[in-house]
C-alpha cells in the first residue's frame, strides 16, 4: 500500500493506492490522520480509485481512521469503492462509512 496525501481548500484528500493488507504504510496511515487532526483538519476523504485488494486488516485500518476522526468531531467519507465495494458488503461496513462514486462527489459533499 502507498498514499499521498494533500489539501484540497480545508479538506483533507489522502488517494490510497496498492494492496492494503497492513504493515509499516497503516502505521504511517494512522500517524498522517492523527496530524492532520492536531491541525485541526478533520474534514477527510480517502479515495481508493488505486486500490487493487484489501483484507480485514485493511478493513481495520479503515474503521479506526473513521473512529479517530468522528472522535475528533470531524467527517471521514470514502470516494471510488468500486474495487472493495463487495467486502464492504459482505462485513456490513457499506453502511457505516459515508461513501462517493467520485471525488469530486465527495470534496461537493463537504460544501
Amino acid at each position: 500500500m502507498k498514499f499521498e496525501d494533500r489539501l484540497e481548500g480545508d479538506i483533507v484528500v489522502i488517494d490510497v493506492s496498492g494492496k492494503i493488507m497492513g504493515g509499516e504504510e497503516t502505521t504511517l496511515f494512522h500517524g498522517r490522520i492523527h496530524e492532520y487532526i492536531q491541525q485541526n483538519k478533520k474534514n477527510i476523504i480517502i479515495d481508493l480509485t488505486k486500490v487493487d485488494w484489501m483484507n480485514s486488516v485493511g478493513l481495520g485500518m479503515l474503521i479506526s481512521a473513521l473512529t479517530t476522526v468522528k472522535n475528533a468531531g470531524g467527517r471521514l467519507v470514502l470516494a471510488n469503492i468500486t474495487k472493495i465495494e463487495s467486502i464492504l458488503t459482505i462485513t456490513r461496513l457499506l453502511t457505516v462509512f459515508e461513501h462517493y462514486d467520485t471525488r469530486e462527489e465527495a470534496l461537493k459533499a463537504f460544501a
